[in-house]
């Protein structure tokens, strides 16, 4: 066995460790979540950390985390009220659950006045996790993904957002998932939102670090939409520079139901995640929209799937990416069409801006079509800022540095203009005029 084999073996010793651990305080939960996670623990051990071996992860090296033997996180006290202003969007009214370290923390959060039809809490309070089994860890399948494995086995407690049939949800419910940051911990957090026939709401699914420590983030969000429902699903991630994030968002479409997610990843040095969309029955819609932020020596990848299993589905999709310094960016897109999934529609885009001779991307569109009556495209550009463009402007008197950001956030503005939530746009539009990355100021590119 190799020193990097015995390294990752080794560290899955250690999660197994904490899955141990952990069980014996968890003796009080329900039978079934006990065996779910005793399942998800076999899982992990079974396939280990996956290595640029495996297909799915062959540009992305998490080397760093499988030998990094984090310890799960205590979480609760680590965060103030600052901490949360940091992320939080300003100005909404609406309800706010705070995990910290994937713990609920009650001081934190705003769950007063709930709106008549929704019910927002987490999984440990009242009977909750009696009567989820039906959906809690049964969307998002961990047998084959060993990172989702990993949080069934250890997510301390979950975010739970219910709709009921009908209900329209005004104000926009915000989830925020802080991780305490402290050097060597890991974070498990974990969100479930089921929205019922007909119902509609907006959701902003946040994730931040108190501290800059070398901390890890495996996180898991499982969506459903009932039919007729119509959903927002806004994802910011900016956790610190030296934040590791593993997640994933898995997301079930019913019947005319129409959810649209969007997702911003503006941090960490590694940052990893997966959306999946099950478009399950007749009629469903969905959008995917990304934009992502790197540069210095970070990471970012983004994988989507979109699963047309049934008739007369549609799915739009969109990622746009910002590299500069020696940042490196994967995008891989898989959009699949069963044979029974005749009359779908499907559109899929990746771009991505290279503000560096030395930033790259590794970008794999893919369709997978079993049916004959479709209309799917897909495609992907990678480039530099127009060199036309950027003489335009500065024949118009506008300065070098002021023109690039002009256009970065003209090219970044296209997704963000997909965003109906308007402090989303506004926030992401700012962050990245802001955080532009390291050689946006390059002569060599001009």
């Amino acid at each position: 066995m190799t020193s990097n084999a015995s390294a990752a073996a080794s560290s899955v010793s250690h999660f197994e460790a904490s899955y141990a651990a952990a069980a014996v305080q968890r003796a009080s939960e329900p039978a079934w979540l006990r065996g779910v996670r005793a399942r998800a623990a076999s899982a992990f051990s079974r396939l280990g950390f996956p290595t640029t071996r495996d297909e799915d992860w062959r540009f992305t090296n998490i080397v760093p985390i499988a030998e990094g033997r984090f310890v799960p996180a205590e979480g609760g006290e680590a965060a103030a009220a600052e901490d949360c202003d940091r992320y939080l969007l300003p100005g909404l009214q609406g309800p706010v659950i705070v995990l910290v370290d994937g713990r609920f923390a009650p001081a934190l959060s705003r769950l007063d006045g709930m709106p008549a039809g929704v019910e927002a809490g987490t999984l440990l309070e009242g009977d909750r996790a009696h009567r989820l089994q039906r959906h809690l860890t049964a969307h998002a399948p961990f047998d084959q993904r060993s990172f989702t494995s990993l949080n069934t086995a250890l997510f301390p407690d979950a975010a739970i957002v219910e709709i009921a049939p009908g209900t329209i949800v005004e104000e926009p419910i915000q989830l925020l998932f802080l991780s305490s940051g402290r050097e060597g911990t890991a974070s498990f957090p974990r969100a479930l939102v089921l929205a019922g026939e007909a119902s509609q709401v907006r959701l902003v699914e946040s994730y931040g670090s108190v501290g800059d420590g070398r901390a890890f983030t495996n996180a898991v969000t499982e969506l459903v939409a009932g039919p007729g429902a119509v959903v927002e699903l806004y994802r910011l991630q900016r956790e610190s520079a030296r934040a590791y994030h593993i997640g994933l968002t898995q997301i079930q479409v019913g019947r005319s139901a129409n959810v649209s997610s969007h997702n911003a990843a503006l941090g960490g040095l590694i940052a990893r995640h997966d959306a999946v969309v099950v478009l399950a029955d007749e009629g469903a819609e969905s959008a995917l929209n990304g934009v992502y932020l790197a540069d210095g020596q970070a990471l970012v990848d983004n994988h989507t799937e979109v699963d047309h299993a049934m008739p007369h589905g549609t799915s739009h999709e969109l990622y746009k990416g910002i590299l500069g310094g020696r940042a490196r960016a994967v995008f891989n897109g898989r959009i699949r069409v069963r044979p029974d999934a005749q009359k779908t529609d499907a559109k899929q885009t990746n771009k991505t801006l290279l503000l560096s001779n030395e930033a790259q991307i590794n970008t794999k569109p893919q369709l997978e079509i079993f049916a004959n009556d479709v209309k799917c495209t897909h495609g992907a550009t990678v480039g530099q800022i127009s060199s036309d463009a950027l003489f335009y402007l500065r024949a118009r008197g506008i300065g070098l540095a002021e023109a690039r950001r002009m256009l970065v956030r003209a090219f970044a503005g296209e997704v963000i203009g997909r965003m109906k939530l308007e402090p989303v746009r506004d926030l992401l539009d700012r962050l990245i005029a802001e955080r532009l990355p390291d050689g946006a100021e390059e002569e060599s590119l001009a």
